[in-house]
Formats: structure tokens, sequence, C-alpha cells
């Protein structure tokens, strides 16, 4: 009977120090990354949470502000990666990055949680683990102060009189408050940012003034909507309105006949110049077209979308563009191309540019002054150079047999770029000749027009305290 209640008391006793050592072990460690300084109309919760050698158990989320407690976001008891339940639309994730680490997100700003106010709040994270089988669990916590700042930019319109074509561009002068934030054109989905003023070469001590170019592109409807946005690191947003008109556009058709003779001339090429794109069958030389007229074609797309991103803040063109000295036109701007082969119809495809003809080997020379941002071989453009003259403008000259420009120097109007040929998916000797805006190609029939660059974009920099001979010296 003694040595039954020695064993009794021995195994409560070992019970008793497996509980105390278990309570004592470390709960789950808690890293909460974000929000950093402030968040407002919008804002994201990160926590970043480790459970090594034991499963989380539970998971809660509270921003506190004076005496409200919000909740966020909440792991049932014993809930897995996704078991939680979101204060904050739905749209919380908690997910298992593998070896015990979660990571949670959550949006947190006042779109979702309208109970937030201005001022000071604290974001509180608790976890708990489990240990000894189960049987316990331990607790950690971690929590952060920040700002809530609801107070949006303010932003408004100086120019007067804006008029864009369908597939062309236009600019606007504006004011925004604070200086610093984003702000410029929103068109439909697609945005355009605003520069510093002093970048136009504008005279001004306002370090709030702004220019915006913005394009209304060939495929979006002339009702889309077009107003200024300003959106500071809080994520509070506000907008304006301005006068605008748009002239809508009618596009032509053609269809084009694809020959064996031209697959063969051009496919090859095409595909040792960029050995990172593969067909199924190379020989196949049809399957290959379609591949490069299709995939190929939006791969080069996003390679000059990306481009845009490097434009200068200031610009540095100077009075119309310049068409090609003596070419011919032979294709237009947004032509709605039918591929033909054998009869049969194999693909639809938007032509986003001028054909420019004159002669082969003929001399190309830059439409305008600016930076060489791209030079070399450019899928189905072949040989390519891409001229950034500032403010997300640039110009694009493609299926040149020659470049003769480095990535980095600056060319002036008139300056020698290359040679005209018939690299790329060219059926003859011609210059592809696109103006981009943001990497969107825009008609370059506005930018080759004195009258055009004079009252859409000169007159309107003039009012705004640009010197004129300064930006119309050619």
């Amino acid at each position: 009977m003694k040595n039954l209640i020695g064993l009794i008391v021995v195994l409560a006793l070992a019970a008793g120090i497996a509980w105390y050592v278990a309570g004592r072990e470390p709960g789950p460690l808690i890293r909460i990354t974000s929000p950093q300084a402030v968040i407002g109309g919008s804002g994201t919760l990160s926590v970043e949470i480790d459970t090594p050698a034991g499963k989380l158990q539970s998971l809660d989320v509270v921003l506190e502000q004076d005496t409200a407690r919000i909740p966020v976001f909440s792991l049932e008891r014993g809930g897995g990666p996704q078991g939680g339940s979101s204060a904050s639309g739905g749209a919380s994730q908690l997910v298992s990055q593998g070896a015990g680490h979660l990571l949670l997100t959550a949006p947190i700003g006042k779109q979702q949680l309208p109970q937030l106010e201005q001022g000071k709040a604290q974001i509180v994270v608790t976890a708990s683990r489990a240990v000894l089988f189960g049987y316990r669990r331990v607790e950690s916590a971690a929590s952060r102060d920040f700002m809530v700042d609801l107070t949006p930019p303010i932003i408004s319109v100086v120019s007067t009189d804006h008029y864009i074509n369908q597939g062309g561009s236009e600019m606007v002068v504006y004011h925004v408050s604070p200086a610093n934030v984003a702000s410029g054109v929103q068109v439909g989905s697609d945005e355009y940012p605003g520069y510093p003023a002093s970048g136009a070469h504008i005279v001004t001590q306002d370090p709030g003034l702004r220019v915006a170019f913005f394009a209304l592109l060939w495929d979006q409807d002339p009702s889309t909507p077009i107003r200024l946005y300003a959106r500071d690191a809080a994520g509070n947003e506000a907008h304006a309105t301005f006068d605008y008109r748009v002239f809508p556009k009618t596009f032509r058709e053609s269809r084009i006949n694809i020959s064996d003779s031209f697959l063969q001339k051009v496919v090859p090429p095409i595909l040792q110049n960029n050995p990172g794109f593969k067909v199924a069958d190379p020989s196949n030389l049809l399957a290959a077209f379609l591949r490069i007229n299709g995939d190929l074609r939006r791969e080069d797309a996003a390679e000059i979308t990306a481009l845009a991103r490097g434009t200068s803040p200031e610009i540095l063109w100077q009075g119309p563009f310049r068409q090609l000295v003596d070419s011919a036109v032979e294709a237009g701007f947004a032509d709605q191309r039918t591929y033909v082969h054998d009869g049969q119809v194999i693909d639809h495809q938007v032509h986003l540019g001028y054909d420019l003809a004159s002669f082969a080997g003929a001399p190309v020379h830059a439409a305008n002054r600016g930076r060489v941002a791209y030079a070399g071989w450019l899928d189905i453009y072949g040989n390519c150079v891409i001229i950034d003259h500032g403010m997300g403008l640039q110009s694009l000259y493609g299926h040149m047999a020659s470049v003769e420009v480095k990535v980095g120097q600056m060319v002036d109007k008139g300056t020698e770029i290359g040679r005209e040929g018939e690299t790329g998916l060219a059926g003859g000797y011609h210059v592809h000749f696109t103006m981009l805006l943001d990497g969107n190609a825009v008609t370059p029939i506005d930018w080759w027009s004195p009258k055009w660059v004079q009252d859409r974009i000169l007159r309107k920099l003039e009012a705004a305290g640009a010197p004129a001979p300064r930006i119309l010296t050619p």
C-alpha cells in the first residue's frame, strides 16, 4: 500500500513538474511587420507567427483606439490556417509557409473598419500554441503603435480646354496638396502620373503645381471617365473632375496575307534572337508565327511598359515631332488586322503604329530630342530604338537594319539613330514608328502637328508660367 501511495506521489510530482515546465515554454513568436507608422483610408496588417514544435491554437488581432476595441481577426481554437474569421470584409488571409511559419495579412483601413477615428491607435496580437501533448497551451503577445490619418489630399485643375482624340494624348496642369502625394490622371482603370511643374520649365514657387500627360487608348470607349486623383501614403484618396471633350475615331480594318516565304523569312531569325522563347516545334513555322504574333507580342508590350517607369521627370523634347523624311505611310495607327494563310483566317491583331517607308538603308532620324531608353533587338520589332522624351512620353522605331545609338545617349531632333530595314515581323523595308505614353501606344498624328502641340501642350504650359522660347526652340 505504501508503495502504491509512493508511486502516486511520484507520478503527481512528475506531472506537476511537467505541467510547470511546459508552462514555461515560449509561446508563438509574433512579428508585426505592418502597419509601420500610419494608416488611413486603406492600410494593411501583416503579421508573421512562428510556432516551432507546437500547433497554433489561437490567434486574435484587435485594433485599440481610446476605449474602443475593434476586432480584426480571430482564429478559432484548434483552427487551421484557413479557419479564422475576419472583421475586415473577409479579405484576411492566414497562410502556412511551412515549418511552423504562418503569415497573416488583413486590410485595416477606414474602408474596411469604419469605426476608425483620426488619432493614435494600437494593434494587439495574441497567439497560443499547444504544449504537453495538447493538454496545455502557452501564450504570447505583441503590439505596435501607429497613427490613423483620415485627412485626404486636396487636388484641383489649373489648365482649361482639354480635347482628346480616341487613341490620342492630352495634358493637364493641376495643383495638389500636400505636394509629395502620388497624383495624376485616371482614365478608366488606367493611371497616368503627374510630375513637378518645374520639369516642364514652368517658373513657379508652388511645389504642388503638377503636369500630367494622359491618353484615351484606341480600345477605350469614348465615354470612359477621366478625372484627377491624389493618394497619400496612408491610403487616403481624393478626386477632381475637369472639363474635357473626346473625339471618337473609327479605325480601319485590313487583311494581311501570310505566305510560306514570309514565314521562312521572319520566324527563324526571331527565334534565334530570343532563345528563351520556346515553341513546341520550330520547324512548324505557322504555329511558331502564331506564338510570336500573340504571346511574344504581349511579352514585348510588357517590356515596353516597363521601360516607361524609367522616364525622365523633365520634358526633354522641343516643338513638334518630325515624321521620317520623305516617307510614305504604308499602314496606319490601330489598323484592325486579320491574318490569312492559304485562304484561312489564322489570327487577329492590332497594328499600333505607323509603317513609314522610304528606301532600303535610308537613315532613320530621331523624331525629337530625348534620351535613348532602348537600343537593340526587340523580337517582333526587330532592331529597335526607343527614345524617352520625359514625363512618360517615348517614341519607338522598329524593323531597322542597324542601330547606331546606345542606351543612355542623348539625341537631338534629326540625329541619325539607325538605318531602315525589314527585321522582326516586317514584310518589307520600312520603319514602324509609334508614340508611347506610359508604355501605351498613342497615335503619332497629334505629335507631328505643330498646331496640336502648340494648342494642346505649349499653350497650357505658357499659361502656367513656362517661357515660350525655351519650349519652342527646335
